[in-house]
């Protein structure tokens, strides 16, 4: 039999926390003690993928018998990255730039054990075509949606963001919303975590 080892997740984003909760994995959700600035010439993969990394590993020394979920989201659109706008007045200038756009969402995704100092990685992209929107929408959007400055690209996809988006193409939808769960699943049993 496996030992069971202790799940954290790295972040303190309500959205990740319900889609582990989906999941019916006993895990305790940690703020992570670390800066999420993308570094110059910085792809916005590689911007993830760092953030990722570093929120599980701010963490390894307050927990050295855990495994760590590490997980962070940029959207890439017009040559920039995109973060969380985090005012409404920002989320209003980001969907109008993203509106009949093509965006680019990079999911990434780190489990590390830390006792053994492994570090599975691994990056989703998915690729949202944007409905062609009016400031009239995009504020109508804004107050009922509330939630969406704290999501990439102001588009909270679980929920009235669906409004907003013509099309997906994703290996994982899950992944849109924060966490790539499939290939979570796979670290989870390559770590021999009992959960199916």
């Amino acid at each position: 039999m496996p030992i069971e080892k202790k799940l954290i997740l790295a972040s303190s984003s309500c959205f990740r926390q319900q889609q582990l909760q989906q999941l019916h994995i006993p895990f305790e959700a940690v703020n992570p003690d670390f800066v999420e600035t993308p570094l110059p010439d910085e792809t916005a993969p590689q911007t993830a993928l760092r953030l990722a990394s570093g929120k599980a590993y701010s963490l390894a020394s307050l927990y050295p018998d855990a495994l760590i979920i590490g997980c962070d989201q940029v959207a890439w659109c017009h040559e920039q990255q995109l973060g969380k706008p985090l005012t409404v007045a920002k989320a209003q200038q980001m969907l109008h730039s993203l509106s009949g756009q093509e965006v680019v969402f990079y999911s990434a995704l780190t489990v590390l054990n830390v006792a053994e100092n492994r570090l599975h990685q691994h990056i989703d992209e998915t690729r949202v075509m944007m409905r062609t929107l009016t400031d009239a929408q995009i504020n109508y959007y804004l107050t009922l949606e509330p939630d969406a400055i704290h999501c990439a690209g102001a588009a909270k996809s679980e929920g009235l963001g669906a409004l907003l988006i013509k099309r997906i193409e994703s290996t994982d939808p899950n992944a849109l919303i924060g966490l790539p769960v499939f290939r979570l699943v796979d670290f989870l049993l390559a770590e021999g975590i009992n959960i199916l």
